[in-house]
């Protein structure tokens, strides 16, 4: 019996598993939407920015840098090569033309000078004497005509180094305020060196410099927006007052002065930016600059894109004028995308930034 049994139990053998089906089919339910949905973010429309075509006023812009100062300054510098030993610690007062701002050790002019009033004294002494003696006629005529111009040579160098003392002082060449005082007691300084700015803290312009190609679309008069770091968030006004007859042929610039208003809170020596507004028109149609493309646009139609030729007037640095081509409210890529065909699908996305 035992031995039967054994031989019953090795010959069963056990009964192979199986999945339940609904496990199969939902993952390949799964994966098909897993597929379908790659699909379609591979192929749907690219979304584009677009922005609509609005009313304002185009200006075109000449761009130039440049730099506050007094319309009415000059610069104080010593004759002479000499060492500072007094300086009137000024900036920022008030000066009269001749007041002394500085001056330079002038210890061996005065020597010289010294030594010259002693050679005057010695020559006038020998001239005296010469003329005493021609007088009694025990002296010759030429004798005494050396001696006369022995001394009119010693008053002479005695007028020039007593002249020379005064480049000894720096001195201020108008009335004015102080507006910078540079170098200290004991610098070494070399003639033409700039020791003292004085001029009129009013009124102001901005000294710029203006690209060549660009210098036939500015004229006086013209208005003008200026920019600087000290005033970020502000835009302040201006006008060309002059510009400068001859350009730098080596800088290939001219020089334009922009007058500033009395109340402009710009100083002094700030750097600016200047866009000069050479045209302008009112109630123009603009579309964002980066919309056109070899003056045309990326029109929007529903979901789709429509390439358009227009006819294009004022370019400024961030609008454009179109001047026939497009209506007010129509939407345009912005920017416009180069590798989207015509006619071709997209998704617009919010608009960008209204013109002005």
């Amino acid at each position: 019996m035992s031995s039967m049994s054994e031989r019953s139990d090795a010959g069963l053998s056990p009964a192979p598993s199986r999945a339940p089906r609904w496990k199969s089919v939902t993952v390949t339910a799964l994966g098909i939407a897993l597929a379908c949905a790659a699909g379609w973010w591979l192929l749907r429309p690219p979304a584009i920015t677009v922005a609509a075509a609005k009313r304002g006023t185009a200006a075109e812009i000449v761009y130039a840098t440049g730099s506050v100062e007094p319309e009415t300054w000059s610069r104080s510098t010593p004759l002479v090569r000499g060492r500072i030993v007094a300086r009137c610690r000024c900036e920022g007062k008030s000066v009269k033309a001749g007041d002394v701002l500085a001056r330079l050790d002038d210890k061996e002019a005065v020597a010289t000078l010294n030594d010259l009033r002693a050679q005057e004294v010695f020559q006038r002494k020998e001239f005296d004497r010469q003329e005493q003696l021609l007088a009694r006629g025990v002296a010759t005529s030429q004798a005494y005509q050396r001696v006369e111009s022995d001394l009119a040579r010693i008053r002479a160098q005695i007028a020039a180094q007593t002249q020379r003392l005064e480049y000894y002082k720096v001195v201020s060449p108008m009335d004015g305020t102080v507006l910078k005082e540079d170098g200290e007691v004991g610098d070494m300084v070399e003639p033409g060196t700039i020791l003292y700015r004085i001029g009129l803290e009013l009124p102001l312009w901005v000294v710029s410099d203006v690209n060549e190609e660009d210098i036939p679309r500015v004229k006086v008069g013209q208005k003008a927006l200026l920019r600087t770091d000290a005033f970020a968030n502000q835009v302040l006004p201006g006008f060309v007052k002059q510009i400068t007859p001859a350009g730098d042929p080596v800088a290939k610039t001219f020089r334009v002065r922009i007058g500033l208003p009395d109340d402009t809170p710009l100083r002094v020596g700030m750097s600016v930016e200047a866009n000069i507004v050479s045209r302008e028109k009112v109630d123009a149609i603009l579309v964002p600059a980066n919309a056109v493309v070899n003056d045309s646009l990326l029109m929007i139609d529903s979901d789709r894109v429509r390439l358009r030729k227009v006819e294009i007037g004022i370019r400024g640095t961030g609008f454009v004028e179109i001047l026939s081509g497009v209506s007010e409210g129509e939407l345009v890529a912005s920017p416009a995308t180069t590798n989207i065909k015509d006619g071709a699908r997209v998704r617009p996305t919010s608009a960008g930034p209204p013109a002005p």
